[in-house]
């Protein structure tokens, strides 16, 4: 595929920032490197059928000087994050750093080992296990604990545990309170439009090299191996709350609607050291991740932060997290954590002074200065999250997203629109003729916003595709935000050539599996297309015959209402008895197997069934 080389633009500005950031400011670079024990040599891991799940060696090209094609700011932190293998934080504690986009962390007990946050995938996971193993000795696993709900934190469990053993008690499985309810959501909901998403956010179907996908500045990718999820046998629920696992004292802090819904901190006293999750790491993180999901509160956030300073920084010699390295010593943890919670703290504040006199986000966005003391910390620039779109964020949150202006209460959707302003510019060739002139000129924002126009105007005009990937590709040079330059590139690529549709997804068995009653009745009710169900009348109970539950669901005006109440033959069409397992089965489309009475009208079950739709994984974004 045709890639091109950096723009004199581009060239300038990365030229400008490299010479503008502390670059001889090297204690990231040795922390990164601190208490190295080994690396996986080489740095792959299959699957049971052979399928290469995570390749670490493919960004084995980060190194040196940037290229101009790279930002240097993100170039310095791929190259931290892309170091791999072994690590020990303390005597006690080790973590294997870059076999996926986070961290697992092994605290050693009295007879065995504490893991915690077991990576995205079951074999990525395992190879971690075996890599401290290799080195520290079979000790068996005491322990897991989730850090919060999101899948890089839970999802290789099944790699470092057996889910029978947790059952039968051998294994304790400790988790904030709501966990399991939160991470299945997230993956079910709107699973299928952020499968899509993340595909663009984490450069998943990109080629990985200087002018492909470098990583994502919170780790450099996922792996694509087998998630699954096993129900926690401990769930904390209060700050203070202290456990002894395996001989180790465990103090717990939550912090839930930060980072993630449910998410909690927690002091090893005996060792001194503290785990933050992932809501201090070494960069800004999302208050919206651009894969899509809730708002994150920046004002809580910033709260849960001091309250872990007051709380644990007087009994603290090093700070580690889910991704990244660790922080060690009081000055370095006193700062680290001030700054970013101060971070936090800023961006809501000011975006919120600036909200009320009158400006949107976009204005805000354009005109927010971070202060010299975080704009010089390496660990607060927008390698994940940027200050850009995190403001965007924030004024969605609170005022949502109409700006106020009438002219912006009801806008055309983007093709018409687009359709409307290539008219007005004088036509598609025009349009492209403009945007020539703001490519050459370095002026790529607007060319770019030229050039959406064109293609949602006429998606197959080629020389709209052929300079409108171009221009991506020079924004994706620049940029500094990882996840904004694998965007850019994802767009380029589709633009030059097919929709690479959602390459990898997180809708594991063990994950739906965990889909509560109402989970599933939910998961039906989006997945009821309205018009094609606005003449059904149904009423049908639901029986779960596993679970000893019925539910009364009805369809009516295209809404599928679901109550939990004892069947009634009299009044209900027909009842549908069936295991939960089963449900799952049939709606991913098989309506032959054994496993589902019906009595009463047969029929309903199938009309029902017959006006559901699966989401696309394939939906366009670059184009119309």
């Amino acid at each position: 595929m045709q890639q091109n080389d950096a723009t004199e633009a581009i060239r300038s500005q990365q030229r400008e920032l490299a010479a503008s950031l502390p670059f001889d400011d090297r204690r990231d670079v040795d922390a990164a490197e601190r208490g190295f024990i080994a690396a996986l040599e080489p740095g792959l891991v299959h699957d049971s059928e052979g399928n290469v799940v995570w390749d670490a060696d493919e960004f084995g090209f980060i190194g040196g000087d940037a290229p101009d094609t790279v930002n240097p700011s993100l170039w310095r932190q791929s190259a931290l994050v892309s170091k791999q293998g072994l690590f020990e934080v303390v005597e006690g504690i080790y973590q294997v750093r870059g076999l996926d986009l986070s961290n697992v962390t092994f605290v050693e007990g009295d007879s065995g080992v504490i893991v915690i946050d077991p990576l995205i995938s079951k074999e990525t996971a395992a190879a971690a296990l075996s890599l401290y193993r290799e080195h520290r000795g079979e000790r068996p696993v005491k322990a897991v604990i989730f850090t919060h709900s999101h899948i890089d934190h839970f999802g290789g469990v099944l790699g470092v545990v057996d889910a029978e053993e947790v059952g039968a008690g051998g294994v304790q499985v400790i988790a904030p309170v709501g966990l399991v309810g939160e991470a299945v959501a997230e993956n079910v909901y709107a699973g299928t439009a952020m499968a899509r998403r993340a595909g663009y956010m984490y450069g998943a179907a990109l080629d990985r090299g200087p002018k492909g996908a470098v990583g994502a500045g919170l780790g450099q990718s996922t792996s694509t191996g087998h998630p699954g999820i096993v129900v926690p046998t401990l769930e904390i629920r209060n700050t203070g709350e202290t456990h002894t696992v395996d001989g180790v004292e465990i103090e717990f802090q939550m912090a839930p609607g930060t980072e993630a819904p449910a998410e909690m901190h927690f002091l090893f006293p005996g060792y001194r050291a503290l785990c933050m999750a992932e809501n201090a790491t070494h960069n800004l993180h999302n208050l919206l991740t651009l894969r899509g999901a809730l708002v994150r509160d920046p004002h809580v956030w910033s709260k849960y932060l001091t309250e872990a300073i007051d709380r644990f920084a007087d009994r603290t010699d090093v700070v580690f997290a889910s991704h990244h390295w660790p922080t060690w010593g009081a000055d370095e943890i006193g700062e680290f954590l001030g700054l970013q919670r101060d971070l936090y703290a800023y961006l809501h504040d000011q975006t919120l002074r600036m909200l009320n006199q009158g400006m949107t986000g976009a204005e805000i966005a354009e005109e927010i200065q971070l202060p010299p003391a975080l704009e010089g910390a390496w660990h607060a620039r927008g390698y994940y999250g940027s200050v850009s779109h995190n403001v965007k964020a924030i004024y969605q949150r609170y005022l949502g997203w109409f700006d106020g202006n009438p002219a912006r209460l009801w806008p055309h959707p983007p093709k018409p629109l687009a359709e409307r302003y290539v008219a007005a510019i004088g036509g598609i060739d025009r349009v492209v003729e403009l945007a020539r002139a703001a490519y050459d000129a370095g002026d790529f924002r607007w060319a770019a916003t030229l050039l959406d126009h064109a293609v949602f105007a006429d998606r197959d005009h080629a020389a709209a595709r052929a300079l409108y990937a171009d221009t991506l590709e020079q924004l994706a040079y620049g940029a500094e935000n990882g996840t904004w330059r694998n965007f850019f590139l994802s767009g380029a690529t589709e633009l030059r050539g097919e929709n690479f549709g959602t390459p990898t997804s997180t809708a594991a068995p063990e994950l739906l599996a965990q889909l509560t009653p109402e989970q599933l009745l939910d998961s039906i009710a989006i997945s009821v297309d309205g018009p094609r169900a606005w003449e059904l009348d149904l009423v049908l109970d639901l029986t779960f015959a596993d679970l000893g539950r019925n539910f009364r669901v009805t369809l009516r005006n295209g809404v599928l209402v679901y109550r939990e109440k004892p069947a009634d033959a009299a009044s209900a069409q027909a009842t549908v008895t069936l295991s939960k397992l089963r449900l799952l089965t049939l709606l991913g489309g098989d309506r032959e197997s054994a496993g589902v009475q019906v009595e009463g009208d047969a029929g309903v079950l199938e009309r029902l069934t017959s006006v559901l739709v699966h989401g696309d994984p394939s939906f366009d974004i670059v184009l119309p």
